[in-house]
C-alpha cells in the first residue's frame, strides 16, 4: 500500500483530469444532471465494493453526531459541485472548465485559514496567488 499523502494526492489529480476528459465526452448526448446522476451510482457502487472488501464497515450509531453533520455537509458540497461541473462541461470546453474549478485550492488556502486555523507562510500565499493567476491565463484563451 502507497503511504505516502503525495502520491494518493498526485492519484487524485489524475483522476480529476480523467474526469474533465470523460466527463466532457460523457454529457455530450445527455442532460448534466443525469449525467451527474449516473457518474453518482457509479461511484456508490465502487465504494461498497471497496468498503466490504477492506471490512470497513462499522455501526452507524457509533459514529458521531458531529462526524454526520459535516459529512452530510460535505456530501451536499460534493453534489452541488458536480451538478455545476457538468453543467460547465457541457457549455465550455474542458480546458477551460477544469482549471477554473481548480479555483477550490485557492479557496481551500483561504477557507483553511480562516475556518480552521490552518498557518501558510509567505511563500505559500505566494504559490496560491501563482494558481489563481494561472488559473484565469488558462481559462481566459
Amino acid at each position: 500500500m502507497i503511504a505516502s499523502w503525495q502520491m494518493w494526492a498526485f492519484g487524485a489529480a489524475a483522476f480529476a483530469a480523467l474526469t474533465a476528459i470523460f466527463g466532457k465526452i460523457g454529457v455530450a448526448a445527455i442532460n448534466s444532471d443525469l449525467a451527474t446522476l449516473i457518474r453518482t451510482l457509479v461511484i456508490i457502487a465502487l465504494l461498497f465494493a471497496i468498503v466490504a472488501a477492506k471490512g470497513a464497515w462499522q455501526p452507524l450509531g457509533t459514529i458521531s453526531r458531529q462526524t454526520w453533520i459535516f459529512l452530510v455537509l460535505s456530501g451536499l458540497a460534493t453534489g452541488a459541485s458536480w451538478l455545476c461541473y457538468y453543467r460547465a462541461l457541457q457549455m465550455a470546453e474542458a480546458s477551460k472548465v477544469a482549471p477554473i474549478d481548480k479555483l477550490s485550492v485557492v479557496l481551500v488556502a483561504v477557507f483553511g485559514v480562516l475556518f480552521l486555523g490552518e498557518k501558510l507562510n509567505w511563500q505559500n500565499w505566494l504559490g496560491v496567488a501563482f494558481i489563481a493567476c494561472g488559473t484565469i491565463l488558462v481559462a481566459l484563451r
